[in-house]
């Protein structure tokens, strides 16, 4: 009897625990294009298998409405709270808003401008996004021969990552093997399929001739071969780079269209965002910066990355 009795108080001790609080995650999306989707379904994802309720909000690239969406999250108690930011600008802002209510804060996918300041129980989950841009034009220089002339597709000029992708490019095109390359024009495409389309038909409707089209993304990569081929200025040796090797974009690399993308695991850094921010919630260490790594895609490996995003 005694034995039982033991087993019994044993196997409540183990459930103690399960049955403590179930935690609530706030995630503050800036939008959720293509690539944002993935990565909100990864913090989803990871929230079912370890219990976690997970509450989305899409700011709809409306910084204002992002800050509400927060302050909606802080009012809630939330354990802790995601934040991918419509402007990276507004990062201090928001870092002061969540750490004053003492609620752990997860920065996902674009760096914080205030990163080097992070306070404790502050963390940013992403992909070094030097590596990016560089690996991105590295592999669009030795398709040139290292040279030739380019046009550059930003990303918004708000967002750090289209800061850096774009330098990551400036960068690689000041070294000797690549000096031979030239940029004749960059616009802020603003990571959108349809402007990064019509920024290369006005590029081809005003007789700019290049040899490349360097995109800060897939979707604006997508929209200038779609401008390229409405155009019929396209070929099999057109050369059309991106970056985040979404769906679509390793569909049309598979079409034998885009030659040149950047795995970035949305997936990954969901789940990573999650698992940073219910160890936060706990008071377990995180590093500043999760690192999840960017991986160049090709047409040689692209049966690799088929599936994953």
């Amino acid at each position: 009897m005694k034995k039982l009795l033991l087993a019994a108080a044993v196997s409540t001790t183990m459930l103690a625990p399960m049955a403590a609080h179930a935690e609530k995650v706030g995630l503050a999306m800036a939008q959720l294009d293509t690539f944002l989707t993935i990565l909100k379904n990864g913090v989803v994802d990871a929230g079912k298998k370890s219990g976690t309720t997970v509450q989305v909000e899409d700011a709809q690239n409306d910084v204002g409405k992002q800050l509400s969406q927060i302050q909606n999250l802080i009012a809630q108690k939330v354990d802790a709270i995601i934040v991918n930011p419509v402007d990276t600008d507004v990062t201090p802002k928001i870092t002061k808003m969540v750490t004053d209510a003492k609620i752990p804060l997860v920065y996902v996918n674009r760096k914080p401008v205030d990163f080097a300041k992070l306070p404790a129980g502050v963390a940013f989950v992403a992909s070094d996004e030097v590596v990016s841009g560089t690996v991105q034009t590295q592999e669009v220089c030795r398709l040139l021969k290292g040279k030739g002339e380019i046009v550059v597709l930003m990303g918004e000029l708000s967002n750090e990552a289209a800061r850096t992708r774009t330098k990551d490019i400036e960068d690689v095109l000041a070294t000797k093997d690549c000096s031979g390359i030239k940029i004749l024009d960059k616009r802020e495409g603003k990571w959108d399929r349809t402007q990064g389309q019509d920024i290369t038909t006005n590029w081809l409707s005003s007789g700019v001739k290049f040899d490349a089209i360097i995109a800060n993304n897939d979707e604006m990569a997508i929209g200038a071969i779609n401008a390229l081929k409405a155009s019929k200025k396209w070929t099999p040796a057109s050369i059309v780079a991106g970056i985040d090797a979404t769906p679509d974009a390793l569909a049309s690399m598979k079409a034998g269209d885009l030659k040149v993308t950047v795995f970035q695991n949305a997936a990954g850094q969901g789940s990573g965002a999650l698992d940073a921010a219910l160890k936060l919630s706990k008071k377990q260490p995180v590093e500043r910066f999760v690192n999840v790594p960017f991986e160049l895609v090709t047409p040689a490996n692209l049966a690799k990355y088929s599936g994953k995003n």
